[in-house]
C-alpha cells in the first residue's frame, strides 16, 4: 500500500516518482510511496467523475445503504484499530496511547456519526402561492477533493469522508507527504467495505498534487485543512471556476483565565491546551491571558508542570509529548523561540530541541509576553506556552480579538455573567468555558476571519457537500 488508490485499485505514479516518509522520531525513513502528479490527479479525478455520473452505481444506491457501507468502514477501522494507532504514531510522531484514545476512537465516531445521517439528509415541501407543487432537494455537490494536514491525518480524513459520502459525493482525497501511510491503509479499507470502484480515491503528494487538484476542471468542491497561507492560494485557485470551498486554517487561540477561576484546574486545562498533540493543533490555546492578581502564581504553576511533562519515544505509554513533524517544523519552532528572548519574553523553562535523533523540542514556557512579540502573534504550532497578564475584562477582550485569526478562544471562570459577558465579544468559531479541546461530531468546528470558511462536524458539515436545488411542478388544481 505504497501506491495510488484510483478506482478501487493499486497504481504506480505516471512518471515513476517516489518520496520517502520519515519516521520523526528517529529520523529513519519508513517507506517510499508513490508520488502522484498531474497526470495522476487526472486519472482520480476521472475515476471521480465516472462514479458520480447519473445512473452510476453509487448514484442508484439507497441512501440508506450509502450509511450502510459508512457504518461497514467504522467497523473495519474499529477492527484494526491497534494497527492504525501504530502506524499513525510511526509516521506522524504523536503518542500511541493518544492516536488510540483520541484519534481512532475519534475517527470511528465520526464516521458512525455521518453513517446515520445519510438518509436524513432531504429537502422539504413548501406551500409556494400558485397552483404549484413545490419542493427542495438536497443533492450531492458532486466530485470533491479534499486535501488535509499532517497533525492529525487520519482525523481529518474522516471529517472529510463522512459528510461527503453521506452526502452522496466521490471524492479524491490527498494527504500531507509527510504522513500518507493512514490515509493509504484507509483506501485499502474502503474496497473491502465495498465502496464502489471511483467513489474515493487517495493519492499522495506535494503541493503540484494539491494545485492540481484545485485547478481541475472538474472538480466541484475543495475541503482544505491547513495553514492560512495555503488556504488564501486555494481559495484564490478556486475562484476561476467558483469552486465550492471550505478551509479550516491556522490560529492564534486565546485562552483567558480570570482571577476567580479553579486555579489548579486552569493550569492543567491551559497546559494541555497548548502541549496536546506536541502543540501542533490549529486551536492551540496560544495565547494564555491571565489576570494580573494571579499571574505570577499561575505562571510559577505552568513552568513547574511544563517540567514535569515526560518528552520521549511515543510508543512508551508513560511518554506525554512525541517529536515534531520535521526538521524544518523544529527549526522553525527553535527560531520562534529565540526572537520570543531576543524581543524580551522571560523563558521560564525550555527553549532547546532534546536528543540527537529525531525532532524533539522542549517545553517551553514564556511569561511577560506583549502583545506586539513575534511569539504573540505568530502560529508557531509547537510546544511554546505564551503567558499574558491582563487587568480588566474589556482590554482582554480587546487584546485576544487583536489577531487576524478566529478559530478558537477559552474562558475560566466561576462567574457566569462574566463568562457570557467574553463568549459574546470573542471573535471565534468555538468557546470552551472551564475546559479546552473539547471536540464532538455533532458540534461545528470553524473558524471565523482568517482561520477560514464553512464547518465542519455536525449537521453544518454535511451542508458543505450539498446543493440544494428547487423543483416548481404546475398544477391543474391545488388544494391546501
Amino acid at each position: 500500500m505504497d501506491k495510488l488508490f484510483i478506482n478501487n485499485e493499486w497504481v504506480k505514479s505516471s512518471d515513476g516518482k517516489v518520496f520517502a516518509t520519515e519516521n520523526p522520531a528517529t529520523g529513519d525513513v519508513i517507506a517510499e510511496v508513490q508520488q502522484a502528479g498531474k497526470v495522476d490527479i487526472d486519472k482520480a479525478v476521472d475515476a471521480a467523475k465516472k462514479a458520480f455520473k447519473l445512473g452510476s452505481t453509487w448514484r442508484k444506491m439507497d441512501a440508506s445503504h450509502r450509511g450502510h457501507l459508512i457504518n461497514k468502514l467504522a467497523d473495519l477501522i474499529e477492527r484494526d484499530r491497534a494497527y492504525m494507532a501504530s502506524l499513525e504514531t510511526l509516521d506522524n510522531g504523536k503518542p500511541y496511547l493518544a492516536s488510540y484514545h483520541g484519534d481512532l476512537a475519534s475517527v470511528i465516531k465520526n464516521l458512525r456519526y455521518y453513517a446515520g445521517w445519510a438518509d436524513k439528509n432531504h429537502g422539504m415541501v413548501l406551500p409556494a402561492d400558485g397552483k404549484y407543487f413545490t419542493y427542495t432537494r438536497h443533492e450531492p455537490v458532486g466530485v470533491c477533493g479534499q486535501i488535509i494536514p499532517w497533525n492529525f491525518p487520519l482525523l481529518m480524513a474522516a471529517w472529510k469522508l463522512g459528510p461527503a459520502l453521506a452526502a452522496g459525493c466521490t471524492l479524491v482525497l490527498k494527504p500531507a507527504e509527510q504522513t500518507p501511510l493512514t490515509a493509504l491503509y484507509l483506501a485499502q479499507l474502503v474496497k473491502e467495505a465495498g465502496f464502489p470502484p471511483g467513489v474515493v480515491n487517495v493519492v499522495p503528494g506535494y503541493g503540484d498534487a494539491g494545485a492540481a487538484l484545485v485547478d481541475h476542471p472538474d472538480i466541484d468542491k475543495v475541503a482544505f485543512t491547513g495553514s492560512t497561507e495555503v488556504g488564501k492560494l486555494i481559495q484564490r485557485g478556486a475562484a476561476g471556476s467558483v469552486k465550492r470551498i471550505t478551509l479550516e486554517l491556522g490560529g492564534k487561540s486565546p485562552n483567558i483565565v480570570l482571577a476567580d477561576a479553579d486555579l489548579p484546574a486552569a493550569v492543567e486545562t491551559a497546559h494541555m491546551a497548548l502541549f496536546y498533540n506536541m502543540g501542533q493543533c490549529c486551536c492551540a490555546g496560544s495565547r494564555t491571558f491571565v489576570q494580573d492578581t494571579i499571574y505570577d502564581e499561575f505562571v510559577a504553576l505552568a513552568t513547574a508542570r511544563a517540567k514535569r511533562r515526560v518528552l520521549g519515544d511515543p510508543f512508551k505509554p508513560e511518554t506525554e509529548q512525541g517529536p515534531q513533524i520535521d526538521g524544518e517544523q523544529q527549526e522553525k519552532i527553535l527560531q520562534l523561540i529565540k526572537s520570543g528572548q531576543e524581543q524580551g519574553a522571560r523563558l521560564m523553562t525550555g527553549g532547546g530541541r532534546t536528543g540527537d535523533r529525531g525532532y524533539y523540542v522542549q517545553p517551553t514556557v514564556f511569561a511577560d509576553v506583549r502583545d506586539h512579540m513575534d511569539i504573540a502573534r505568530t502560529e508557531i504550532f509547537g510546544p511554546v506556552q505564551q503567558i499574558l497578564k491582563f487587568s480588566q475584562l474589556d482590554e482582554v477582550l480587546e487584546r485576544a480579538n487583536d489577531t487576524e485569526y478566529g478559530l478558537a478562544a477559552g474562558v475560566f471562570t466561576k462567574d457566569l455573567d462574566k463568562a457570557n459577558y467574553l463568549i459574546q465579544g470573542l471573535r471565534a468559531g468555538t468557546v470552551w468555558v472551564n475546559d479546552y479541546n473539547v471536540f464532538a461530531n455533532q458540534v461545528p468546528f470553524g473558524g471565523f476571519k482568517q482561520s477560514g470558511l464553512g464547518r465542519e462536524n455536525g449537521p453544518y458539515g454535511i451542508k458543505n457537500y450539498t446543493e440544494v436545488k428547487a423543483v416548481v411542478v404546475k398544477l391543474t388544481e391545488k388544494n391546501s
